[in-house]
């Protein structure tokens, strides 16, 4: 039996950083801490103004900065770090929320995967809550095609009956918090789509994955901690909440052109009598809350969800 070992694969971990020096700091400290070190971290500076871009150039030396004159989102950011990546020869890449923390040996086992499963095209790992690491935030997902409906499973559960989470699986999407993939099945399916900007654009990636002949896996030998959603939110709770109005535009849009690119015919009228009623029952929600802005918004991102399409 040989006793060689292959060889360990050359990986780049994709960034965002949008005015937010503190959080990807504590990132990228945290990712200084793994076990795994065959890899490079690239950080986009998407159009920060703060000066942020500048000080993690400064105190990462090991980082590669690559900046954006403008905040190009979440899709249009990992987009120039991953079209970078692709073009310098990596095996595998990784496009990894800014806002984590990660357990020192996190790579290892989603390398493991892709090494042994030639089926599998991307990985996540197992993401628990940063404020509180035995809440999860996501430990897997499913996809209800007759009512086009994603679903994180075991969201906001207390770290329950461990063999519920520590299985590996197959699933229906990954989230774009931590999703690691083959370089090769990027190059065939190509980067996330920049008009979604964010929210369903990993959701479309995934199913692009999956349309191409490869399977999703969830490896909860992975573990990592997440924050959540802080460059969606303002700083102090104003009259209409934490979210900003344009979360709920991009949410409102996203979800129909996800659903006009990937619905399959036989599902149609199911998806469309759910979502009419999710939609509806948003709006009055906004009107029952006197959520006017977020109200206008909503309805103005299904207006152009439905008169256009990605």
């Amino acid at each position: 039996m040989s006793t060689e070992q292959s060889p360990a694969k050359k990986l780049a971990i994709v960034l965002i950083n949008w005015n937010s020096f503190e959080l990807t700091k504590d990132t990228l400290e945290s990712l200084q801490q793994t076990t795994y070190t065959n890899y490079d971290c690239i950080v986009v500076d998407n159009g920060s103004v703060d000066g942020s871009g500048e000080l993690i150039q400064k105190q990462f030396l090991n980082c590669i900065v690559l900046k954006s004159p403008t905040n190009k989102g979440f899709t249009g950011g990992n987009n120039i770090g991953m079209d970078f990546a692709l073009q310098k020869g990596y095996e595998y890449i990784m496009m990894l929320n800014n806002d984590v923390a990660v357990e020192p040996n996190f790579l290892e086992p989603l390398i493991a995967k892709l090494d042994q499963d030639d089926s599998v095209g991307a990985v996540q790992p197992l993401i628990y809550f940063h404020h509180d690491r035995h809440l999860i935030w996501n430990a897997g997902s499913r996809y209800l095609s007759w009512i086009g409906l994603p679903l994180t499973l075991m969201y906001f559960r207390k770290d329950p009956i461990r063999l519920q989470i520590n299985k590996q699986k197959k699933i229906d999407w990954i989230t774009g918090c931590a999703f690691m993939m083959r370089a090769s099945v990027l190059r065939k399916t190509g980067t996330l789509k920049e008009p979604y900007f964010i929210y369903f654009e990993d959701v479309d990636l995934s199913f692009r994955i999956k349309q191409a002949g490869y399977q999703l896996g969830y490896v909860p030998e992975s573990v990592i901690y997440h924050i959540a959603g802080m460059s969606h939110k303002s700083k102090t709770k104003e009259k209409e909440g934490f979210l900003i109005p344009k979360v709920h535009y991009l949410n409102g849009r996203n979800r129909i052109w996800f659903l006009k690119a990937h619905t399959p015919w036989w599902a149609i009228p199911t998806t469309f009598f759910y979502q009419f009623m999710y939609y509806l029952a948003v709006s009055f929600y906004f009107i029952s809350r006197l959520r006017f802005n977020k109200l206008k918004a909503w309805i103005s991102g299904i207006k152009d969800g439905l008169i256009s399409s990605v």
